[in-house]
Parts: structure tokens; C-alpha cells; sequence
């Protein structure tokens, strides 16, 4: 028999909405669609030093030692799940939940159980198609060390715990507020909770923006026949667009950093025109490499 223990860990569980519904459709294209999402989940999973314990029928268990790591993995998940499932109708598409806690476990072997399993599983169901839900003790470790909001959605009743949890929504693709919303609080407005992202972009284009217009004036101070600020000016906005594209969490982010180096190599072709549109080589390189990641994505 196997010796059993115990242990602090950050459980993961995951589900496809409306499964049942998907296999009575089409069978064969919902298996394949469940293998291609659960291929994808484990890579990410290991990737964020996390390890699938179990799986079942359209659910998934994994386990992290650290709590930060499983929230990115749960984000970088369900982004790219939403690239599997783009072109696709809205009926055909596998939309997972996932929950995540973080709580004291019974090991035996190479399984896990007791009440932080169960949590988890109760806020993954809580969760929306294509949505996260954590609990408090996953949210005191991770408000401000992962680029996402948070909406609090009350204390859930969990069966077999005596306390409710409460817990929180993820909200993909923005930052974290600036203060920690209190259990206690209502539920904040969309907006409201959307200014300090805004917020720091704003600052961020200002800052381009000055650094923009100091080189302009610079240019213009030292004339000598050439406007050498172009330059600098295109390597400027080249890693403003290369910035947004990472900072973003709904976008296929190889295939849109491809196209503003497409766009960047256009420009550079144009500012040194010699009567040669040389980027269209570089230009069908990129298109290659963009077609072999859309096959890889399907």
C-alpha cells in the first residue's frame, strides 16, 4: 500500500462546457477537438512547472507549486484555446473552465484529494465557457504579480466545507487594480475597474510621444539638408507596436508580431527607395512562417 501525506499546493481543474452537447453533435470532431485542447493544456501546464494528475472523460487536474505560475498557465491556456477555436461557429466551439485553489491536500502516490481538490472543482464549474475562476487564498497571492483583473463574485457554498469560499473572476488581457477590492465590497462597474489599465497606457504613449517630438525638435535644431530623426522615429514605433502586441492576451501574438515586422521592413524599403522593392522577399518569408504557424495552430 501506498503511504499517504500532506501538503500545501495550487490545484487546477479544468472541464469543457456543454461536452455532453459537443459529442451528441459530432462525436469524432469533438474527440479530436478535446486531444488537440488537452495537448495544448499540458504543454502549457509543464511549461509553468506544473504536472496533469488526472483526467477524465473532458476534465483535467494539474497541479503547480507555485501559485503565480498556475494563474499565468490558466491565462496562456485559455488564450490559446481561443486561437484553436477561431473560425469556428459559435456552436462548434470547445470552451473550457477552469478553477483554481489554493489549499492543504492528501497525497497518496501520485494523487491528490481532500477539501482543496473539491474547491477548486466547485469554482471551475462557477466558472464561464473560456473563463477562470480563483479562490481568495489564490487572489491574496497573485493581485499584483499577474497582469490581469479580478471581479469578486461573493463567497461560493462548496459542498462538504463548512465556510463558503470566495472567490474571483479572471479578467484576461487587463492589469490589476490599484488597491485590493475587500470581500466585503460590491461588485465594481466594468469601466471602473478597467481606468487603471488605461491609465498606464496613457503614460506609456505620452512617454513615446515626448521622446517623439524631443527628436523631431532635435532634427530640425541641427539641420543640415537631412531628416536623420526618421530613423530613431521608426525604431520608436517599431517597439511601441512589438510592446502592445505582448502586453495583449485575445490576439495571436506570433502572427501579429510577423505583421509589424512585415510593416517595418515595408517602411525601411521605402525610406531607402532605390527604384527596388527589395521587401518582397523578406515579405514571402514571413507569409511562410505565418502559414506554418496557423497549420500548427489547427
Amino acid at each position: 500500500m501506498s503511504e499517504t501525506s500532506r501538503k500545501l499546493t495550487t490545484i487546477f481543474s479544468a472541464d469543457v462546457q456543454d461536452y455532453t452537447r459537443l459529442m451528441g453533435a459530432d462525436e469524432e470532431g469533438t474527440l479530436a477537438m478535446l486531444k488537440r485542447s488537452r495537448d495544448a493544456m499540458s504543454r502549457l501546464i509543464g511549461t509553468h512547472g506544473g504536472r496533469v494528475i488526472n483526467t477524465w472523460g473532458d476534465g483535467l487536474i494539474a497541479e503547480f507549486p507555485s501559485v503565480v505560475e498556475a494563474v499565468r498557465a490558466a491565462v496562456d491556456v485559455q488564450s490559446e484555446l481561443a486561437g484553436l477555436n477561431a473560425g469556428k461557429p459559435e456552436g462548434g466551439r470547445m470552451l473550457f473552465r477552469i478553477g483554481i485553489n489554493l489549499g492543504d491536500v492528501i497525497v497518496d502516490g501520485d494523487d491528490i484529494y481532500g477539501d482543496g481538490v473539491n474547491i477548486a472543482a466547485r469554482l471551475q464549474t462557477s466558472a464561464t465557457p473560456g473563463g477562470i475562476v480563483i479562490s481568495s487564498t489564490v487572489y491574496d497571492q497573485v493581485r499584483n504579480k499577474v497582469a490581469v483583473g479580478f471581479d469578486f463574485l461573493g463567497a461560493l457554498a462548496v459542498k462538504n466545507v463548512n465556510e463558503a469560499v470566495p472567490s474571483y473572476a479572471v479578467r484576461i488581457g487587463e492589469a490589476p487594480p490599484a488597491q485590493a477590492e475587500p470581500v466585503a465590497l460590491p461588485r465594481q462597474s466594468a469601466s471602473a475597474q478597467s481606468q487603471p489599465s488605461l491609465k498606464g497606457l496613457g503614460k506609456r504613449a505620452g512617454f513615446f510621444a515626448i521622446i517623439a517630438a524631443a527628436l523631431v525638435v532635435i532634427n530640425l535644431l541641427t539641420w543640415s539638408g537631412v531628416f536623420w530623426a526618421v530613423w530613431p522615429l521608426l525604431a520608436l514605433a517599431f517597439a511601441v507596436a512589438m510592446n502592445w502586441v505582448r502586453t495583449q492576451e485575445r490576439i495571436y501574438r506570433g502572427m501579429t508580431a510577423l505583421g509589424v515586422l512585415a510593416i517595418g521592413i515595408v517602411a525601411i524599403n521605402l525610406l531607402t527607395w532605390h527604384g527596388v522593392f527589395w521587401a518582397a522577399w523578406p515579405l514571402f518569408g514571413f507569409a511562410v512562417a505565418a502559414g506554418l504557424q496557423w497549420l500548427r495552430r489547427k
